[in-house]
């Protein structure tokens, strides 16, 4: 379980095989202090929980699955890609964004970036199937960054994000036509579940 507050920008290092099928080897340079993760730590790359499978000096380890490849933008990751970083929620953390589960629920695409006083009003364009999902002052992760929603229309939604959050996340380097992780809010998504198993 994650927070979606960002804690760490990393970098691709590496992107290769692993095993016989078409899994990926991703190695991720982190400013991180890396002695103090386990190996088998939980941590949400751009959104996406992944498990430490090896680690070095300031690197981090994680293979990906087909289906996580298929689901994600995590396939498209490159040597230079930059990678927002959390670590696993620990009980008694300040919870600062909302509960996270780093199950990414579909791959939206950057629609327009607009200045908007002095911050940025980001649309996004998301899967047409996690729209109903998506409602104004509800929560949202984008590649794992916790954002409120700011408003809704017939297939995307727009976020404001502020100077600091793109200096300390991918948001600061992405643009328009780039694709995007989105998982939508938990409750809503439960929500969702009991109301479609009672019709």
């Amino acid at each position: 379980m994650f927070t979606g507050i960002v804690t760490g920008l990393g970098t691709v290092r590496t992107v290769e095989p692993a095993g016989q099928g078409r899994d990926l080897r991703i190695v991720i340079a982190t400013a991180w202090d890396t002695a103090g993760i386990a190996l088998g730590a939980s941590v949400a790359c751009n959104g996406c929980c992944l498990s430490v499978v090896e680690k070095g000096e300031g690197t981090l380890a994680f293979n990906a699955s087909a289906e996580t490849l298929a689901k994600t933008t995590i396939g498209r990751w490159r040597p230079g890609t930059l990678v927002n970083l959390e670590r696993a929620l620990r009980l008694g953390d300040e919870l600062g964004g909302h509960l996270v589960q780093g199950h990414i629920d579909g791959v939206g695409t950057v629609a327009a970036a607009i200045p908007e006083g002095g911050s940025t009003r980001w649309r996004i364009r998301p899967p047409p199937h996690l729209m109903p999902f998506i409602a104004p002052k509800g929560s949202v992760a984008v590649d794992g960054v916790s954002l409120t929603v700011n408003d809704v229309d017939a297939d995307a939604f727009g976020v404001n994000i502020i100077p600091h959050t793109a200096s300390v996340t991918s948001f600061g380097r992405i643009k328009p036509g780039d694709p995007v992780n989105i998982e939508v809010d938990l409750v809503a998504r439960y929500l969702a579940r009991l109301l479609d198993a009672r019709s």
